[in-house]
């Protein structure tokens, strides 16, 4: 049996319920890392989710950020925020422990406009990032850092580098803080797979980049060696964007080979 593990960026998850419950029924991976929820812990569709077959963790905000993780399976150890600020109350990163996997679901900081205070925090985001992937590859679990990264690590990932090169997400500054996560031990898991330009995951609401297939790939699934050495598979459901009422990234997904527990 494999494990299927995907991450999407709904952008609203009380907008995008229905596609998400019947992208989780046609889909049915085991875990789904969910960005941008944009409703507090209070407001979150618990009723919905659990009818669908899932459990489900989250860690939200009013209006904006928030993040979540259904599971087939329950979740362990949660843990809600990154560590090493105290004073950063946005909800942008939840991590759980899930049939032995640690995942995490995360979503940094856009970081628009450069320069500026919000790009600073993006820059500091991704540092802390970076040290609490250090500590998670001490641990003895497979781990999986999945979400919208905000980054662009190439101009392959981008449809027009030239237009897009001043931007947070395509900086070098930005570039360099993902490389030095994924350097310490990391596997792009899409890229590994999938050498090629053109795999998009975010598509601009406006000119008709979606028709136009003028996409980034800002959405990622980062693998620990433990984790890398089980993978199988990995790709991007582009169904999703497609949609009426659709958000503007789609899911990304993995899979792990590996036995899948009875619920």
């Amino acid at each position: 049996m494999t494990v299927r593990i995907a991450t999407w960026n709904v952008n609203s998850i009380r907008v995008r319920l229905s596609s998400l419950i019947y992208w989780l029924n046609i889909s049915r991976p085991d875990v789904l890392l969910l960005q941008e929820t944009k409703c507090q812990d209070v407001d979150f569709p618990h009723t919905e989710i659990e009818a669908a077959g899932y459990h489900a963790v989250c860690h939200g905000q009013k209006t904006f950020n928030g993040v979540a993780i259904l599971s087939l399976r329950p979740a362990e150890a949660v843990m809600m925020g990154l560590p090493g600020d105290d004073s950063d109350q946005q909800a942008r990163y939840l991590e759980a422990t899930i049939d032995g996997v640690r995942v995490a679901s995360l979503y940094l900081p856009n970081g628009n406009p450069v320069p500026g205070d919000k790009y600073a925090y993006k820059l500091a985001w991704m540092r802390r990032l970076t040290a609490r992937a250090r500590v998670l590859l001490d641990g003895d679990l497979p781990v999986v850092l999945g979400g919208d990264y905000n980054v662009c690590p190439a101009d392959l990932d981008v449809c027009d580098p030239a237009a897009w090169r001043a931007d947070a997400l395509c900086r070098p500054e930005t570039r360099r803080s993902f490389r030095e996560l994924v350097h310490l031990g990391y596997l792009d898991s899409v890229r590994a797979l999938h050498p090629e330009g053109g795999c998009y995951t975010w598509w601009d609401y406006q000119a008709g980049a979606w028709n136009r297939d003028q996409g980034l790939r800002i959405d990622h699934i980062l693998l620990s060696p433990r984790a890398a050495d089980r993978l199988i598979a990995a790709g991007i459901d582009r169904g999703p964007r497609g949609g009426e009422r659709a958000s503007d990234h789609t899911p990304v997904w993995i899979d792990l080979s590996g036995e899948k527990r009875s619920r």
